[in-house]
């Protein structure tokens, strides 16, 4: 019988937390590949160097990354992500391989699929997932590359779409179960991300749960872009994603604070998978299996996460530990505020009896025990968020930056002047517009 495997992972995760696998880059190093190895006989003439570009893998060595995924099933990974962090049109670009996105996409889930597929043969009663990994590329939409320049950019938030629209159709050609958009260092780049995946999801007719990863960069809390972990949420809450949660940058102690603020404020599942500790001063990491493990028992202990896993230097010891660690914990429930049942909604249901939804169908839900109703009031997010609460004094709105209302500042619109434009912003916010 076809089960929906959307509604397994919900039945799943309403009974406990569930473990993804840890990082694809340290496991290819361990292979000490050549170049020779990252061309294959396929670009064996390419006129680029390619040694680094870990995606090509999947086309020049894919039982070496299908060899990843198996040791990442074998030590206990409920989801394995696909081998595609850089495989867009952008990144991809560096090597000269940005004809070939469709393909890499759709090979990468393909491996993936595949060696799930095994090892759910093999315990049924286990049933592993492939989430269609999807990086933050390699330029920044909310930061100008020129310091001399702040208003310069290097590629367009349309452009960004593209890439990433011809990556998520590879990624579900290719048999993913989820999509998971990670390692967002700037929320802007993570909004095209979105609206490239809601097109596609339009344009194919069909719909996959989406995994929304941020990265706080230091403990200031904040992304590389400037924005709160709070203020994030706002930004990207209207997506509706199946988990939020935070990876990379930091070990998972320092993480603690940024989970537990997404745990308290979505109406999701929440994930962690952090590196294994801080790099040393040659980029290694030296956190062992038994300290990450450690520390992601105790988010479990506090009701945190969902889902938990390893980042940058994680292997499969790390994810065996980590499976270990948080194996008979409760998972955090939470209340699914506002959510259609095509989104999603939390209702009792069990995908393993008769009569379940077939591949496909995204309108079955599972058991989570929802907490009171938490309080919502209107919110708006810039770096920071700003949230109106009955208590709060009038808002004062600056409607000075308005190309349809001033004539001012069209003309400076118009007339690309952004710096004389950004004054008028500051202006209004000096004289009390919140």
């Amino acid at each position: 019988m076809d089960i929906n495997p959307t509604a397994v992972l919900q039945h799943l995760l309403s009974r406990r937390i569930l473990v993804l696998d840890g990082a694809m880059g340290t496991m290819i190093q361990r292979h000490t590949l050549t170049e020779q190895d990252f061309r294959g006989t396929r670009f064996a003439d390419h006129g680029h160097d390619l040694r680094g570009d870990n995606d090509v893998l999947v086309l020049t060595r894919p039982e070496v990354i299908a060899g990843i995924h198996c040791e990442y099933l074998e030590a206990g990974a409920d989801i394995i992500e696909t081998n595609s962090f850089n495989s867009n049109a952008v990144a991809q670009a560096d090597y000269g391989l940005e004809s070939i996105v469709y393909e890499l996409n759709l090979e990468a889930a393909k491996i993936a699929r595949a060696a799930a597929q095994e090892y759910t043969e093999r315990t049924p009663d286990k049933p592993r997932f492939v989430a269609g990994s999807m990086g933050p590329t390699n330029r920044i939409l909310s930061i100008s590359p020129d310091v001399n320049n702040p208003a310069a950019r290097n590629i367009t938030f349309d452009g960004l779409c593209v890439a990433f629209k011809e990556q998520v159709r590879g990624l579900i050609d290719g048999g993913c179960d989820l999509l998971l958009l990670e390692t967002i260092v700037d929320t802007l780049n993570a909004k095209a991300a979105i609206v490239a995946i809601e097109e596609v999801f339009e344009e194919k007719g069909v719909r996959l749960p989406l995994m929304i990863s941020v990265t706080v960069t230091d403990r200031s809390g904040r992304t590389l872009s400037g924005q709160t972990i709070d203020a994030f949420w706002v930004s990207i809450a209207h997506a509706k994603p199946f988990t939020v949660g935070v990876n990379c940058a930091l070990g998972a102690r320092d993480m603690r604070p940024y989970v537990a603020e997404l745990a308290r404020l979505a109406d999701c599942y929440v994930h962690c998978y952090p590196n294994a500790g801080l790099p040393n001063a040659f980029g290694g990491y030296d956190e062992l299996p038994d300290d990450t493990a450690g520390a992601l028992r105790e988010f479990a202990d506090g009701s945190l996460v969902n889902i938990v896993g390893g980042c940058c230097g994680t292997t499969p010891d790390h994810i065996r530990a980590i499976g270990n660690a948080v194996k008979g914990l409760p998972p955090r429930t939470f209340h699914a505020h506002n959510r259609s049942d095509h989104d999603g909604e939390i209702r009792a249901h069990d995908p393993f009896k008769t009569g379940s939804a077939p591949f496909g169908s995204t309108s079955v839900s599972s058991v989570v025990e929802p907490l009171s109703e938490p309080e919502h009031f209107t919110t708006f997010s810039g770096l920071e968020t700003l949230t109106i609460r009955p208590e709060s004094t009038f808002q004062m709105i600056g409607e000075r930056t308005n190309v349809t209302g001033s004539a001012r500042f069209a003309r400076l619109i118009k007339t690309s002047n952004y710096a004389e434009a950004a004054a008028v912003a500051l202006d209004q916010v000096r004289g009390g517009a919140n």
